[in-house]
């Protein structure tokens, strides 16, 4: 099985990203055949704030879990607002 067909299970998941020229925590957005779609987050605001299209060959590690991702879910979800606060 290849890598990117893995990949597919975790759309829209939280995770940690190496590829060729850069490293970041973020959401895989998008699987494709020959690419995926990937939303940066910026740790500093806890907002996704680029999105980027990567090779699948450049791809070099996923995280998908462990202690560092649990703790990066951790604070974004700290950063949602409650229902209070959306009325609802």
């Amino acid at each position: 099985m290849r890598m990117i067909h893995k990949l597919k299970a975790f759309e829209r998941a939280i995770v940690y990203l190496r590829w060729a020229t850069d490293e970041e925590f973020g959401r895989i957005k998008y699987v494709g055949e020959d690419f995926i779609e990937f939303e940066i987050l910026d740790m500093d605001e806890m907002q996704f704030s680029d999105c980027v299209l990567i090779n699948s060959q450049l791809i070099l590690e996923v995280v998908v879990s462990g202690f560092e991702i649990s703790k990066v879910i951790a604070e974004v979800s700290a950063g949602l607002p409650s229902p209070k606060e959306l009325d609802i």
